[in-house]
């Protein structure tokens, strides 16, 4: 009987000595865990898709549509008759949908020309520390855009494919702090149709776009393109448009001035007329709004 009790009181000290060192390897499980090192992305490069007519290294979230409206006003060298240019005004409206987290499209309409667009843009690159670094985000855009006015000489032999031009932009980005992002936009477009047998099919430029946070919900933003002389239209100008973010719950409010009357990359990019230093600036604004379009889970009640 006593040797019973000796057995079974050793077979209870090898299982808690068993116990504890399965405990003691599970902690050290779980300290390792904690210690392995992590990829943390950036976010929040800009507070919108757009810095204010061109793309940002920004996608739609997955799953949702961004509804905007751009709103272009007239020359404020119009003067008071023409109310500082609010008599006239041009409009883009546009729905931009997120396929995935690196994946968003785009379709919209522009009453300046009377233009229709489509855009994609694939974010590959993704700034981020941690076990995995990455210095910049980098991100191509691709563009088609279609003019329907009527055609100036109704008489000859007008194509359809004459009325479309498209973009294609590498977009590469850094957010150096919680405050101060830049991206630079390398851009060619190009026009299936000219004006003139001396004007360029394909138009080369280079973007630069900055953000700079003032108040936790302001931002001061700004971008400016510079076109290669060798490819450029006759009287042309630099696109330059520099403006405010103001963002609510759901909602981008940007106020404006630019240059440049049109909004899609064909109009702003390679048909900037407008000088700053002759008073042909613009006031405009855009707004976003946030919708969900995926399914809400139900809740399951007793």
């Amino acid at each position: 009987m006593l040797d019973k009790k000796y057995t079974l009181l050793l077979i209870m000290l090898i299982s808690s000595c068993f116990l504890t060192a399965q405990e003691i390897d599970l902690n050290k499980e779980l300290e390792a865990e904690k210690e392995k090192p992590t990829t943390h992305y950036t976010t929040n490069t800009f507070q919108s898709t757009r810095i204010i007519n061109s793309h940002t290294i920004e996608i739609t979230p997955k799953g949702y549509m961004d509804f905007r409206i751009a709103h272009r006003f007239g020359t404020l060298n119009g003067g008071f008759y023409e109310l500082f240019g609010l008599d006239n005004a041009s409009m883009r409206m546009s729905f931009d949908f997120g396929v995935t987290p690196n994946l968003m499209f785009g379709v919209g309409r522009s009453t300046y020309q009377k233009q229709y667009d489509a855009f994609g843009k694939y974010r590959f690159l993704r700034q981020s520390k941690g076990e995995r670094t990455m210095p910049i985000s980098a991100a191509i855009a691709s563009s088609i855009m279609l003019t329907t006015l009527k055609w100036q000489d109704p008489t000859r032999e007008n194509l359809f494919s004459s009325r479309l031009q498209y973009a294609h932009q590498l977009i590469i980005a850094r957010k150096f702090s919680e405050g101060t992002a830049i991206q630079l936009m390398p851009t060619m477009v190009h026009y299936n149709l000219v004006s003139k047998a001396s004007d360029p099919n394909d138009i080369l430029a280079l973007g630069i776009g900055g953000r700079q946070r003032i108040t936790k919900m302001v931002s001061v933003n700004a971008e400016y393109y510079y076109l290669l002389p060798e490819s450029r239209f006759e009287g042309t100008t630099n696109s330059f448009s520099i403006g405010f973010d103001i963002e609510t719950a759901g909602h981008v409010f940007q106020l404006h001035f630019t240059n440049s009357r049109g909004m899609t990359e064909r109009t702003f990019i390679s048909e900037t007329a407008g000088s700053w230093g002759k008073g042909n600036i613009l006031f405009g604004f855009n707004i976003s709004r946030m919708f969900n379009l995926q399914k809400k889970k139900k809740v399951k009640t007793a």
